[in-house]
Parts: structure tokens; C-alpha cells; sequence
């Protein structure tokens, strides 16, 4: 076992190395700039479609609204990274490990932009009717046959890593916080959230996105409320803070109370890789949802899925950051929930610590529910709709067992697979880099056409 681990750990260490944070922020650049910014400058036109989307429109097809996309990609991607990632990259690469995140979040804009676009302009219709897509299907319909290995890769890996990742890390990080907060029983939390996991993906995808639509506005605005909290308690500490995430992403940080100590490459690899394990951007995952959204243009599709990043990292893990450096927790020695749970607990003494714990849990729920619908997504794209039903009760069952379990070779294992995705998609994505650029100049002069004519009738 001991050997299994150390191999394992040292293919973990290649897949999570240099090399690949290199090839997912190169990637992010070199759509950033084909696209000539456009992810950047397109933000406002985002959030605008993202409000009308909220409505399937009469000439759309598709299982759920946008809005009930992005929601189930945010549902996936809002999770234990945005506040036990976000911690762990600071105690381990210091406050510059915040600037690295943006970094990685800008530029997986236009990653995420252009994961979306193709896997909704390469999307089918599975047997049920049902369309589906992602990087797999973008890989068989837009590369051909020759390129079907690389589509059943990403679909291995993402198949195997929501086990892990999706499912009995996030149950294991709920179970240890409640016990930990209000003693309930480990076995306790996995049961109940067996039945609720169970109650909504037993319904498929429409029922997951009423059920994020819900949940994830909610919980993100409740979340970005107690955060801005605690950074009026520590108001004073804000221009020092954003100091100290500029100034720290280019200098080494000396050891300093309880942190040891990071060099600037610390900070840059934490960064980076906690930013991706938070907003997904690389791994193509998003694309996976939101190819069952209804509508009739990919690149309005591409430009509400992008915002998933922008709300994933800009917004909830700068905060989360923010609150854990200007609180100054960050030199305590505590890494992970608990260092996050300090910030919130200086800040509100006597329920902060309540507060971080309701939201992990609400946050990790979450996320069970999302990587339900890719895991799926990847199985059925092996099997066919037959595995469905099978795959939805091995998805429940394992809740339980993940809420008991030590899952440290677990977790080492799903890191892996999950970093392993993105190879394929990012290829894909490279190789495919022409299609989104035509698509999206082409949408675009559309509407300046039809904009024109517009203002010529009137």
C-alpha cells in the first residue's frame, strides 16, 4: 500500500506540477488574446443575459434555463475551494497566493468561455431525447474519429474523479466540520445527506437545476454578506492587505507567528492550483451543464458560463481572502476550514465559527449535487443512457461512506483524475481554438448588423 501511495503521490506531484499550471494559464492567454479580450470586456453583456436567461425563450432548445446552468455549474464549483482552497493556498504560499488566483481566474474567463461554446455547438441528443455535451462530445464531432481516444479519456477520468472529488470529499469535509462545530455524529450526516442527495438527482437534471437555481444564489449572497462583515469589523487592515497580496506575489514572505515562510514560486503554485480546483476553468467540466440549457446560440451560452469563474474567484474566493488576511488569522499556523473559520470568528465571536461551518456544509451539498450531473454525463457517454440509473444509485450509496471514511489515498487519488482532465480538454480546446474564434466574430457581426438595421427603422 505504502508503494501504491508513493507512486500515486509522485504522478500527483507531475499532473499538479509546473508543466500543467503552465499549459491551463497558457491556454487561458492564448484564448484571452484570440479572442482579443473579449471575455473582459463583455462581462456586463454577461450578467445582462444571464438575468434574461432565466426564461427558456420560444425558439430555444435545450432541458433547463441558462440560468439553471450557470447555477449547476456554480453549485458544482462553489465548494469547499472557496473556503478550505483558498485558505490552504495562503498558509502554504502566503497573501500573493491571492493574486495568482486572479491571475488564473481572468484568464480562465476566456477557457471557460470557449469550454462552453464548443460543447454547446458540438452538443447531441442522447436516446431519451436529452441533449448532452461537453468535452468529450466536442472532441468526437469537432475533431473526428481519429481523436475518440481523447474524448473517452476525459470521460474515464471525470468519471472516476467525481467519486472522489464530487461526492465523499465533500461529504467527509461536511461530517468532520458538524461534528466538529455541533457534534453531530459522523454517520448522522452522511445518512441524511444520502436521503436529500438522493431526493434531488433521482429527478435528473431538471430537477438539479431548480434545485441550484434555488440554493446558489442564495447561498452565495448569504455568504458574500457575512464576509463583507468581517471585512467592516477589520476595515483599517483593507489598503494593508492589498498590499501585502501585490507585494508578496512577486517577494518571498519571511516566517512570521505560526507561517512559515513561502518563496514566490509557493505562491504561484498554490495559487494557481487552488484557483483551478475552485472555479474549474481548464478542466471542462462547465461545458458538460451547460449543454443542456436551452438556447440557440453557443457564444450566449459561452458568455454565461464564463461568469461562472468571475463569481466563483473574483468575487467569492477574493473575498474569503480578504477576510482571513485583513483579520491577520493568516499568521496563526491554521491551514484549511478552520484558518477560514478563524477569520469569520474574530470577526463575529460567538457565531462566526457557526456561520463558516453552515456555509461549507450548504457548499459542499452543493457540489454533490453538480458533479452528480458531469459524472453522469461522462458515464453515459461510455455506456450509454443505461448507465444512468446504476451510476445515480453508486453516486447516493457513496455519500455515506464518505462521510465515515479516511480518505486521505481518496482524496490523493480523485486529485489526480481530476487534474488528468484537463489534458484532454485543454488540447481539445487549442486545437479547436479556430471554431470558437469563428463563432464568436461571427455572432458578434450578426448583432452589429442587426443592431444597425435596427437604428435605420427607427
Amino acid at each position: 500500500m505504502e508503494t501504491l501511495n508513493s507512486l500515486v503521490n509522485q504522478l500527483n506531484g507531475l499532473v499538479w506540477g509546473p508543466p500543467m499550471l503552465v499549459m491551463i494559464l497558457g491556454t487561458g492567454l492564448f484564448l484571452m488574446l484570440r479572442l482579443k479580450f473579449m471575455p473582459l470586456s463583455k462581462i456586463g453583456a454577461g450578467f445582462k443575459l444571464m438575468w434574461q436567461g432565466r426564461k427558456k425563450g420560444d425558439d430555444e432548445s435545450g432541458e433547463i434555463t441558462p440560468f439553471q446552468a450557470l447555477m449547476t455549474c456554480l453549485a458544482a464549483t462553489v465548494g469547499t475551494g472557496n473556503i478550505a482552497g483558498v485558505a490552504t493556498a495562503i498558509f502554504l504560499g502566503g497573501p500573493g497566493a491571492l493574486f495568482w488566483m486572479w491571475c488564473t481566474a481572468l484568464v480562465g474567463m476566456a477557457t471557460k468561455y470557449a469550454e462552453v461554446v464548443l460543447a454547446v455547438h458540438y452538443r447531441e441528443k442522447d436516446e431519451r431525447g436529452e441533449h448532452v455535451g461537453g468535452p468529450m462530445y466536442a472532441i468526437k464531432n469537432g475533431l473526428g474519429k481519429k481523436w475518440l481516444w481523447l474524448g473517452t479519456a476525459f470521460a474515464i477520468f471525470g468519471g472516476f474523479a467525481g467519486f472522489g472529488i464530487g461526492n465523499m470529499v465533500q461529504v467527509n469535509s461536511m461530517a468532520a466540520a458538524l461534528e466538529a462545530t455541533f457534534a453531530v455524529p459522523l454517520w448522522l450526516t452522511g445518512l441524511v445527506t444520502m436521503l436529500f442527495v438522493g431526493l434531488v438527482i433521482l429527478g435528473g437534471i431538471k430537477r438539479i437545476g431548480k434545485v441550484a437555481a434555488t440554493l446558489v444564489p442564495f447561498m452565495c449572497v448569504a455568504y458574500v454578506i457575512a464576509a463583507i462583515v468581517v471585512l467592516v469589523v477589520n476595515s483599517a487592515q483593507i489598503p494593508a492587505a492589498f498590499e501585502m497580496i501585490f507585494t508578496y506575489a512577486f517577494t518571498p514572505v519571511a516566517a512570521t507567528g505560526g507561517f512559515a515562510g513561502a518563496a514566490v514560486m509557493a505562491a504561484i503554485r498554490f495559487g494557481v492550483a487552488r484557483g483551478i480546483f475552485s472555479n474549474e476553468a481548464g478542466l471542462g467540466t462547465a461545458g458538460i451543464a451547460q449543454a443542456a440549457g436551452t438556447t440557440n446560440s453557443s457564444v450566449r451560452s459561452g458568455m454565461i458560463g464564463m461568469l461562472g469563474t468571475f463569481i466563483d474567484t473574483i468575487v467569492i474566493c477574493t473575498l474569503t481572502g480578504l477576510a482571513i488576511i485583513c483579520s491577520g488569522v493568516w499568521t496563526s499556523g491554521l491551514s484549511g476550514a478552520a484558518l477560514s473559520a478563524a477569520a469569520f470568528e474574530s470577526a463575529m465571536p460567538g457565531v462566526g465559527g457557526y456561520i463558516l461551518t453552515v456555509a461549507l456544509v450548504v457548499f459542499a451539498f452543493t457540489t454533490i449535487l453538480g458533479w452528480s450531473y458531469f459524472g453522469e454525463k461522462c458515464w453515459e457517454y461510455m455506456v450509454g443512457t443505461k448507465a444512468i440509473l446504476p451510476f445515480r444509485i453508486l453516486w447516493v450509496l457513496a455519500v455515506p461512506f464518505g462521510a465515515v471514511a479516511h480518505l486521505d489515498f481518496a482524496w490523493l487519488v480523485a486529485d489526480t483524475l481530476n487534474g488528468l482532465m484537463a489534458i484532454p480538454n485543454l488540447l481539445s480546446l487549442l486545437l479547436l481554438s479556430p471554431v470558437v474564434v469563428k463563432l464568436t466574430r461571427d455572432h458578434f457581426a450578426r448583432e452589429t448588423r442587426v443592431g444597425g438595421i435596427e437604428s435605420l427603422q427607427r
